[in-house]
C-alpha cells in the first residue's frame, strides 16, 4: 500500500497560490457551521518522524478559530496513564459537541511505538494484538454518535527520513529533536513500514477511513490536510441537513408483553428470605471479609467494579451502605448516576462514565450507570431507537476493555414485585423520616412498570457476558438480598485474585 504511493506529489507555488487561501476560507465557514449543527471533530495525525506532522497541524489551525479547537501531543503512557485501561486517556480528550480536537500521534501508539519498542511476545504481544478491536469499536461507536473522525498518515521515504534528520542535526535550533530514538527508526524503518502497513489495512473502515498523505512537498501536504477536512466535515453537515431530525419519543407499553413464557425475572423466587439473626451474624463476617479484600485488591493493583441497578425502592442505597461500611473510604468511591450535565450530554453518553471508572487498586460503586441508556432513556424519549439498540453492542465492549485491564466487574439487578414496591412506596411517604426518599416521579415510572420490564429483560439477555455477568438479586427481602451482594462481591473479588 504505502510502497506504491508516489512521493513526489506537489502543488505548483502558482496554484498553491490561487487555491489554498480559498480552501482556508472554506475551512473557516466548516468550523462555524459545524458549531452550530453540534458537530464533534477529532483529527488525528500519525506518521514517520520528521515527516511534517508538526508543521502541517500549524498550518491547518491558522485557518480555525482558536477557541474552537484543542492540540493534543500524545506521547508515551504516564504512570497516571497506566493505572486506567489503555483507552481511558483517550476517552478524555474527546471533544464536546461543535468542538475540535487535533491529536499529534494518537491511540495509534499502540499499534506502533508501543509494538515496535516492546516485541511480539507474551503479554505485550496480546495486548497491541487486543488493540485492533479495541480501536476498531471506539471509532464505530464515535462516528456512529455523529463524530467526524479524520485520520492522516503521512509519508516519507526512508532516504528522505535519514535526510530530514541531517539537516536538523546540523540546525542548532532543531537538534534536539532528532536522538537515538529517531535514529532507530531509521534503521529499523522496515519493521515500522511493516507495523503500519497492517495497522492502515486493518483500521481503515468506511466511516473511519486513513488519508494517506505523500508528505515529500509541504505544499502538497497542507493543500491534502485541508482539502481532505473541508470535505470530510461538509459531508457530515451536507448528512444531516439532508435527513429528518432524529425522532425521540417515549416508548410505547410492548403490545406482547408479558410474553407467554416466562421470562429471566419471571423465574426469580422473590420468596426467598433470611432471619434477623442469621443476616447480623453473616453481615458481620462478610463485611469483615471484603475488608480484607480491598486491601488486597489494593497490593494486587486490581481495580473493581460494582454495579447496582434495580426497581424504584428495590434496595440499592441499603445495599450499598452494608457494603461499604466495613471499606477503607480512601479506597473506594460511590457514584450515584443522576441525569447527565449540560456538558455531558454534549459528548458520547460513555464519556461521563470512562471519566469515572476506578484507578488500579480501587473500588467504584456505581447507584445505577451507563445501563439508563437502555432503560430510562428509551423508555423516556431522551434518545432515539437506533441509539438504544446499538448500545447493547457499545456497552459490552466497553464491559471487555474494562475486563480484558483486569477490572473486577459485579453487576447487580436489585428485582422485587409490583405489591413489594407499592408497599415501600406507601411507607416512604406515610412516614416523615422517609419522605424524601418518594418523588411524583417515582409514582410516574410505577406506571410504565410494563415497558421498564420489557427493557430490564433485554438487558440482563443481551449484555450478561462471561466477563460481566449479571447477578440477580432477590429484593423482596431486603436481608436476603445484601447477604447476597456481598457474598457475590467477595467470591467475585477471590476468585479474580487467586488468578493474578
Amino acid at each position: 500500500m504505502l510502497e506504491l504511493l508516489d512521493l513526489d506529489k506537489q502543488v505548483s507555488k502558482e496554484t498553491y497560490e490561487q487555491v489554498y487561501p480559498e480552501l482556508e476560507a472554506r475551512l473557516g465557514a466548516c468550523q462555524r457551521a459545524a458549531r452550530a449543527a453540534g458537530v464533534p471533530l477529532v483529527i488525528l495525525f500519525e506518521g514517520w518522524d520528521a515527516a511534517g506532522k508538526g508543521h502541517a497541524i500549524n498550518r491547518l489551525v491558522q485557518a480555525l478559530d482558536p477557541r474552537g479547537f484543542k492540540v493534543h501531543v500524545i506521547g508515551p503512557p504516564t504512570e497516571l496513564d497506566r493505572y486506567y485501561p489503555w483507552m481511558w486517556r483517550y476517552w478524555n480528550l474527546l471533544p464536546a459537541a461543535g468542538e475540535i480536537v487535533i491529536l499529534d500521534h494518537s491511540w495509534y501508539r499502540r499499534l506502533l511505538h508501543e509494538r515496535l519498542e516492546n516485541g511480539n511476545n507474551g503479554r505485550h504481544a496480546a495486548s497491541w494484538r487486543e488493540a485492533f478491536d479495541d480501536i476498531r469499536d471506539f471509532e464505530r461507536q464515535l462516528t456512529d454518535s455523529g463524530h467526524v473522525l479524520v485520520k492522516f498518515w503521512l509519508h516519507i521515504s526512508k532516504a528522505e527520513q535519514k535526510k530530514r534528520f541531517e539537516a536538523m542535526e546540523s540546525n542548532p535550533d532543531m537538534s534536539w529533536r532528532v536522538g537515538k530514538e529517531e535514529w532507530k527508526q531509521n534503521k529499523r524503518y522496515e519493521e515500522w513500514l511493516a507495523a503500519a502497513e497492517e495497522m492502515l489495512a486493518r483500521t481503515g473502515t468506511a466511516d473511519a477511513p486513513w488519508t494517506l498523505i505523500e508528505a515529500t512537498h509541504k505544499r502538497f501536504v497542507r493543500f491534502k490536510v485541508l482539502e481532505t477536512v473541508v470535505s470530510a466535515v461538509q459531508r457530515e453537515l451536507d448528512r444531516r441537513a439532508s435527513q429528518p431530525p432524529p425522532e425521540r419519543k417515549p416508548m410505547a407499553p410492548p403490545e406482547a408483553w408479558p410474553p407467554p413464557y416466562k421470562t429471566i425475572l419471571d423465574r426469580v423466587d422473590l420468596t426467598l428470605s433470611l432471619s434477623e439473626p442469621e443476616y447480623e451474624k453473616q453481615l458481620e463476617q462478610l463485611q469483615q471479609r471484603l475488608m480484607h479484600l480491598e486491601y488486597r485488591l489494593y497490593k494486587a493493583r486490581r481495580p473493581a467494579v460494582v454495579v447496582y441497578e434495580g426497581w424504584d425502592a428495590a434496595g440499592k442505597g441499603g445495599n450499598i451502605r452494608r457494603l461499604t461500611s466495613g471499606l477503607d473510604p480512601r479506597g473506594y468511591e460511590v457514584i450515584p448516576v443522576a441525569a447527565p450535565t449540560t456538558e455531558e450530554l454534549a459528548h458520547h453518553y460513555l464519556w461521563r462514565f470512562w471519566r469515572r471508572v476506578p484507578k488500579a487498586g480501587h473500588i467504584a460503586i456505581f447507584d445505577r450507570s451507563w445501563y439508563g441508556r437502555v432503560l430510562v432513556e428509551p423508555i423516556e424519549g431522551f434518545c432515539t431507537e437506533a441509539e438504544w439498540k446499538r448500545a447493547y453492542q457499545e456497552i459490552n465492549e466497553f464491559e471487555r476493555q474494562l475486563a480484558e485491564y483486569g477490572t473486577v466487574l459485579v453487576k447487580f439487578w436489585l428485582q422485587i414485585d409490583r405489591d413489594e414496591q407499592l408497599r415501600r412506596f406507601e411507607d416512604r411517604q406515610n412516614t416523615p423520616s422517609k419522605q424524601w426518599k418518594i418523588t411524583p416521579e417515582d409514582w410516574r415510572n410505577r406506571e410504565k412498570w410494563k415497558q421498564y420490564e420489557w427493557c430490564v429483560v433485554e438487558m440482563l439477555e443481551r449484555t450478561s457476558t462471561p466477563y460481566a455477568p449479571w447477578t440477580i438479586l432477590e429484593a423482596n427481602c431486603k436481608r436476603f438480598a445484601r447477604i447476597k451482594a456481598l457474598r457475590t462481591v467477595a467470591e467475585a473479588v477471590e476468585t479474580a485474585l487467586d488468578r493474578c
